[in-house]
């Protein structure tokens, strides 16, 4: 059954309970992981895939707790036998970092390595990474410290429109992708420059227009009573605080 599960919800700082912020995407024709922080392989055998079912990656920017894992990742495909080729996707500042990191490894060496194909998203635009059908997913550049894309996430079979703010402070770009959203996955960290305040994200969610705001990467040193109710202060939809392995659709 297609949905959307969140695999790690931590900010920069993981703990015993959260892993960095990733999402997996999954349907019947593609299963989409989104950055990989720490430990994705272990996060996608709890949420009931093999690693080498996973036929996409989509990488939001070249930060290491959104990445840091690729060259694991990567490592673990290929011993676990993997021949199909893994799409990354991500701008080309993220994708050559992301390179740079892999060469460390020699891994384009190792014997019977899978193909895995590198796809540029363009930051001018909203840019599509796939469209069939059961998902339609697109990627628009946000404000981040670095360049950064959010990805909004079309479920067809659900007639659920989720997006993923990434790491932004708030911008049209995300208000403007998160248009006709009945979810908003919305970093919560901030505030601060490149990042976003419980309470922010309530009025982007607000002036979005979506029905549910689900806070993540946020300091979970606070309590999340307090969380939610700063974002209540702009938001009247439902609010609730990410965890590991949440299944939002």
């Amino acid at each position: 059954m297609s949905g959307l599960i969140i695999l790690g919800s931590a900010f920069a700082i993981a703990n015993a309970r959260q892993e960095n912020a990733h999402l997996l995407v999954k349907s019947n024709s593609r299963n989409i992981l989104i950055d990989c922080g720490n430990n994705p392989a272990g996060k996608i055998e709890q949420a009931g895939l093999a690693i080498n079912e996973i036929t996409d990656l989509i990488l939001t920017h070249a930060h290491a707790d959104h990445m840091g894992a690729l060259p694991l990742l990567i490592m673990d495909m290929w011993l676990r036998k993997r021949t199909t080729s893994l799409q990354i996707y991500g701008l080309e500042y993220t994708l050559e970092t992301a390179k740079k990191l892999l060469d460390v490894f020699n891994w384009q060496s190792w014997e019977n390595m899978f193909p895995v194909e590198f796809i540029p998203v363009d930051p001018t635009i909203v840019s599509m990474l796939l469209d069939n059908n059961d998902l339609c997913i697109s990627a628009s550049l946000v404000q981040h410290l670095i360049p950064t894309i959010g990805i909004a996430v079309e479920i067809k079979d659900q007639h659920q429109k989720i997006v993923y703010s990434c790491d932004t402070e708030p911008c049209e770009a995300l208000e403007q992708l998160s248009q006709g959203a009945d979810v908003l996955i919305q970093e919560a960290a901030g505030p601060g420059k490149g990042h976003t305040s419980p309470e922010q994200a309530g009025v982007t969610a607000a002036k979005a227009g979506v029905s549910r705001l689900v806070l993540i990467h946020y300091d979970s040193a606070r309590k999340g009573e307090e969380l939610i109710a700063e974002a209540a202060k702009n938001f009247s939809g439902k609010i609730e605080l990410a965890h590991d392995l949440m299944q939002v659709i």
